[in-house]
């Protein structure tokens, strides 16, 4: 099986789901992102993680929809917390309803995620389902220090690491560790495959750090260098406070936490800071250990060779978009 095999079979399921039907305000919501598209990487995941250990992905497929919906639920929130007027180039849905419709549906997906994961065997049930809980609070502890860090002037690089680990890349290592268990894997194969995405999400998280500030414009997807506009405390930013001498410290503290008239030039000159200390360079090393560590657990799982060959292709693939 290719990957588009797998979301061929993702995207059919999905288009099953009832989600519920009256009050209309509450469930019309729900419809309208989970069909705003998206990669489906976590349920994908999920179906890839079953297919190194087994051929019968149909009992793993409803549990795989669940990472989604979950997902889903995240963005409906944390679009409102951020007041994104767009997702996915659409209105966001606090934008479309408001405010309230927007929690509450988000509430309804949730309940509807744990609903999905009743097709898991009894045996693997009480697992499952405590995995899950826990990768799902560790996504709300990651968002929450993302917002803490936003007024917070003592962040740490240790601390920014752990935060992206939370808010992005925990949930990869659960839906491919939760794939394995369904499979029929060890749990030493599952505990590999869970690291194996986990190092691949902070890697891609690390990289679209990389790509807002040295990115392609066209193809990035967003505007380039929004976040050093923002004053977003990235690794690159965090790593360029820690190591600049006196010159880049000067031109660090008349940029951030400044009110910016000309966005441009905050962009260019901070960029030039990043390019004296090698920030650039630094980060692509970081981000190549994250990957290079992701596919060394791939190695050690037991499965046959060219099944795993699909996750690796998968992983370099993510890596290499531009957007």
């Amino acid at each position: 099986m290719s990957p588009t095999d797998f979301t061929q079979k993702i995207t059919a399921a999905l288009a099953t789901l009832d989600y519920g039907q009256q009050p209309i305000a509450l469930y019309e919501p729900i419809r309208y992102i989970m069909a705003l598209g998206g990669k489906r990487i976590r349920p994908l995941l999920t179906l890839m993680g079953a297919h190194l250990f087994t051929d019968k992905l149909d009992p793993v497929l409803r549990p795989a929809l669940a990472t989604e919906v979950f997902h889903n639920f995240t963005l409906l929130h944390d679009d409102i917390m951020d007041q994104a007027p767009l997702r996915r180039g659409q209105p966001t849905v606090h934008e479309k309803w408001n405010a309230n419709v927007a929690i509450l549906s988000g509430d309804v997906m949730v309940v509807r995620a744990y609903e999905l994961f009743l097709d898991v065997p009894p045996t693997l049930l009480p697992t499952a389902l405590r995995k899950f809980s826990q990768t799902a609070a560790e996504v709300c502890e990651g968002q929450q220090w993302d917002m803490d860090f936003e007024t917070n002037e003592q962040v740490t690089i240790e601390q920014y690491m752990d935060m992206i680990r939370l808010k992005t890349a925990v949930l990869l290592g659960f839906c491919l560790e939760l794939g394995a268990l369904l499979g029929g894997a060890s749990p030493e194969d599952a505990d590999h495959l869970r690291q194996f995405g986990t190092d691949v999400g902070i890697a891609f998280q690390l990289r679209d750090d990389l790509l807002d500030v040295y990115g392609n414009a066209a193809t990035f997807g967003k505007r380039v260098g929004g976040d050093i506009v923002s004053d977003k405390k990235t690794f690159l930013l965090l790593t360029a406070q820690a190591q600049a001498k006196a010159p880049q410290q000067a031109v660090l503290a008349q940029y951030l936490g400044q009110p910016t008239a000309d966005a441009a030039a905050k962009v260019q000159a901070i960029t030039e800071v990043y390019d004296q200390l090698g920030i650039r360079s630094q980060t692509e090393a970081l981000i190549n250990d994250y990957f290079q560590d992701a596919l060394q657990h791939l190695e050690r799982v037991d499965a046959p060779a060219e099944r795993k060959a699909l996750l690796r292709q998968w992983a370099l693939e993510l890596m290499a978009r531009e957007s």
